[in-house]
């Protein structure tokens, strides 16, 4: 009765303890065919029998439709495979104890075995009668013949199922060929794994397990920790689980039941589903030895042929997509230790407050050409914030040229000119062959008669924002509206404004103020609206409202801020 294919065919079946039309018709057909008070449908589960057709069953189990197997004769047609004919089943050695005679009271019983395309006995349809009755040969015939189509009827729906869930799993490869393709990180692969497999014949539970030297390491959802997953987080290869068996010997392990698992495997293994109520699970070992994919069940699985082959491709992407998400994270490792090496370390100057921010495009290398830089000079602090034009490593190695060139200009300038030492840099772009372009707000920033003044000089740049504690928000527009790379255009300028105690300087890139449908002057204001309301806030808390909003959507261009406060006028 707990044969796994026999309970997999009812649940297909998809029939239980309601009324169904069809089933009922067959019940009122045997009642009217034998002449009998009661006729079912009995479909027998685990631990009960349901009755999708019935008629003439009275009180509490006809409300219910089901009875525990104390009650039922039709476990005696499933165990033996063959029909029960009994004139009175008080007088019958195997069913005179039976609880149905007294409470249902099934003295006479003609029970047929209902089965499937398999063989497989899925319950009895049955006649009744609440006296002693000799059934006839033709009594009989008309109910064998009932049964056949019965049993016809119920294969139809079995057939009808397979069909759809075969439609199922290619519309899953579909999903499965979109989804894990889109996959970020290995977090992210497996959050997407789960969330492909939902619904009540789908697993209850997808698990990847990556090779990692001698064994196997857990990857876990942290939005979606299973409490073995914690216990278990890792598994020699030699370690008595299903899993570690599939990588062992490169071959899809199957363990149908519970049963099978504790004769196949360890106790840890068995406590281990056991704890997640876990009773059947498929592991299949990725392409190119990268790991293992497990599903599991919480009741005993049949695993069609057609399954079986989706869930093998399916773990045929998911080694795709493993491969593809660690070639990326070990290029965004390199490009991000690349990045780091060029930006800068803030230096302390008293009576200034500093801070940065670099996010990345969030495509391609997630490293780019947005930079930001600030250096002392022994009379000044220089500053600058720039843009070559794209978001990939060599936009980032350009950048570091750039910005190299850019501080031996200012230490050759006796005046520390930022206009000049941008000059310089047109003119060095027009011979070396970098090939872009590129803007930059280069600046000066000293102390005159214990005031703060900043000399800047814009090159096509986004103009700085300036919050002053008497004014609000000013943006420095002077700039002269060239791009790097121009010199022979009119000469650069720079332009001079006083910072008085509570100042916080902005510079940034336009990744800052550039967003979807929405015009840059626009995001220009909401960022100067930003720094009003936060410019008394601690840098870090300011640069968070400023970033606030970035990270929801996915970003085209690279984000570069330097924020510089004046103390305050103690005085």
């Amino acid at each position: 009765m707990r044969n796994p294919g026999r309970l997999e065919a009812l649940r297909l079946a998809g029939l239980t303890a309601a009324a169904d039309p069809g089933m009922d018709r067959f019940a009122r057909l045997v009642t009217r065919v034998l002449r009998v008070p009661v006729s079912l449908v009995s479909l027998l589960e685990v631990d009960r029998q349901v009755f999708p057709g019935m008629v003439g069953l009275s009180g509490p189990w006809a409300a219910r439709r089901e009875t525990p197997l104390s009650h039922s004769f039709c476990q005696h047609v499933v165990a033996d495979g063959e029909p029960l004919i009994l004139s009175d089943t008080r007088t019958h050695p195997r069913t005179c104890a039976s609880l149905a005679i007294p409470d249902l009271r099934v003295i006479a019983y003609a029970g047929m075995p209902l089965t499937d395309a398999d063989g497989h006995v899925l319950g009895s349809l049955c006649a009744i009668d609440h006296r002693p009755r000799e059934w006839t040969a033709d009594e009989l015939h008309d109910l064998e013949d009932l049964t056949a189509a019965c049993s016809m009827e119920l294969r139809l729906r079995i057939a009808t199922e397979l069909i759809q869930r075969d439609r199922d799993h290619a519309a899953l490869l579909l999903r499965a060929s979109v989804e894990l393709a889109h996959a970020r990180d290995l977090t992210d692969l497996t959050r997407r794994l789960r969330h492909l497999f939902q619904g009540p014949a789908e697993p209850a539970f997808v698990g990847l397990l990556l090779a990692d030297g001698p064994g196997l390491w857990r990857v876990i959802d942290p939005d979606d920790v299973w409490p073995v997953e914690s216990a278990i987080d890792r598994l020699d290869r030699d370690a008595p689980f299903p899993s570690a068996q599939a990588m062992r010997e490169q071959r899809t392990v199957f363990v149908p039941d519970r049963p099978s698992l504790l004769r196949g495997f360890g106790p840890e293994a068995v406590a281990g589903y056991d704890s997640l109520g876990l009773e059947s699970v498929l592991c299949v070992p990725l392409p190119n030895r990268h790991g293992v994919l497990t599903w599991c069940w919480s009741r005993p699985h049949v695993l069609a042929p057609t399954e079986e082959a989706v869930l093998t491709t399916v773990a045929g992407y998911v080694s795709q997509a493993v491969e593809r998400t660690r070639f990326v994270a070990n290029r965004l490792s390199t490009a991000e230790q690349l990045q780091a090496a060029m930006l800068t370390e803030l230096p302390e100057v008293p009576g200034l407050d500093m801070a940065a921010l670099y996010l990345p495009a969030a495509d391609q290398d997630m490293v780019g050409g947005d930079w930001y830089d600030a250096y002392p000079l022994p009379t000044a602090l220089m500053l600058s914030i720039g843009d070559v034009i794209g978001h990939d490593v060599r936009a980032a190695t350009v950048m570091g040229q750039i910005r190299s060139m850019l501080r031996q200009a200012s230490l050759d300038d006796p005046a520390h000119s930022p206009a000049a030492a941008l000059h310089a840099i047109d003119q060095a772009i027009d011979v070396l062959p970098l090939g872009v372009g590129a803007t930059a707000v280069h600046a000066r920033l000293e102390r005159d008669a214990g005031r703060w003044r900043l000399t800047w000089s814009n090159a096509g740049h986004p103009p700085p924002l300036l919050h002053t504690p008497d004014s609000g928000v000013t943006p420095l527009s002077d700039h002269d509206l060239l791009l790097l790379g121009t010199s022979d255009d009119p000469s650069r300028h720079d332009h001079t404004h006083d910072l008085p105690p509570g100042s916080v300087l902005l510079l940034y890139t336009d990744g800052l103020v550039e967003r979807r449908d929405e015009d840059i002057d626009a995001g220009t204001a909401h960022t100067a609206a930003v720094l009003a309301r936060h410019a008394d806030k601690p840098l870090p808390l300011l640069l968070e409202a400023l970033s606030t909003g970035l990270a929801e959507v996915p970003r085209r261009d690279d984000v570069a801020v330097l924020v510089i406060r004046v103390a305050p006028d103690e005085r």
